[in-house]
């Protein structure tokens, strides 16, 4: 019998693996998640009901209704899961709550490729953003369109980014990773992550997406 506590992979555990529990409508999807994943050497795929903390969960919908949203802020904030999201539509009244449920990467039902899959469960235990280019340029019109409609002044940020964080969000707004923004900068892999780390903890951010949209909506971006 399968034991309930499970323990995350760390950098201190060499070869560890990393635990993935896929959540799905039907049995089709889900069957077609897990073989898509359980030929990776470094994903261990564990039974949704017992997800550790730190776990990744993809999530599989065809949109993100309510029931979907739910799920994913039950996810977040209650299992401590790192979500993926795999959609097959996302219309722009969900996009916003998408994001400020705490998801950060997202992969399209039609692209979703075993390699997808495993870069998109790697991007999310790693912290990442990874969001599909046309998503991530309607995120950036949808906060603009946000900002416009509550300030008479646009552009003007109200508080709180310092200049390097700012530099570096701007680099993730534009799709790069954290060795591109890093190698962009000058700066380390570690010094990227730091900045980030840090002011999505100041701002009480979720992600790298979510910090993206509050960066857009203040004007600093």
């Amino acid at each position: 019998m399968r034991s309930s506590i499970r323990t995350t992979p760390s950098e201190t555990e060499p070869g560890a693996r990393i635990p993935v529990a896929i959540h799905a409508p039907d049995p089709i999807s889900r069957a077609g998640a897990l073989s898509h994943l359980r030929r990776h050497p470094a994903l261990d795929l564990v039974d949704e009901t017992e997800t550790p903390a730190g776990a990744v969960a993809v999530l599989i919908t065809e949109t993100p209704d309510e029931a979907a949203l739910t799920r994913l802020r039950t996810l977040v904030h209650t299992d401590k899961a790192r979500p993926v999201l795999v959609a097959g539509v996302i219309r722009d009244a969900e996009l916003i709550q998408v994001i400020e449920c705490g998801v950060g990467v997202v992969v399209w039902r039609h692209e979703a490729t075993a390699q997808r899959l495993v870069q998109a469960v790697l991007a999310a235990f790693r912290g990442d953003g990874d969001l599909p280019a046309d998503l991530l340029g309607r995120l950036i019109d949808r906060v603009g369109a946000l900002q416009r409609n509550a300030s008479g002044h646009p552009g003007q940020p109200s508080s709180g980014l310092a200049p390097r964080e700012a530099d570096v969000l701007r680099l993730v707004a534009e799709g790069l990773d954290t060795g591109e923004i890093a190698r962009k900068l000058a700066y380390s892999e570690r010094t990227v992550k730091n900045v980030i780390h840090g002011l999505t903890t100041r701002l009480h951010l979720r992600n790298r997406a979510h910090a993206v949209a509050y960066a857009l909506r203040e004007g600093y971006i």
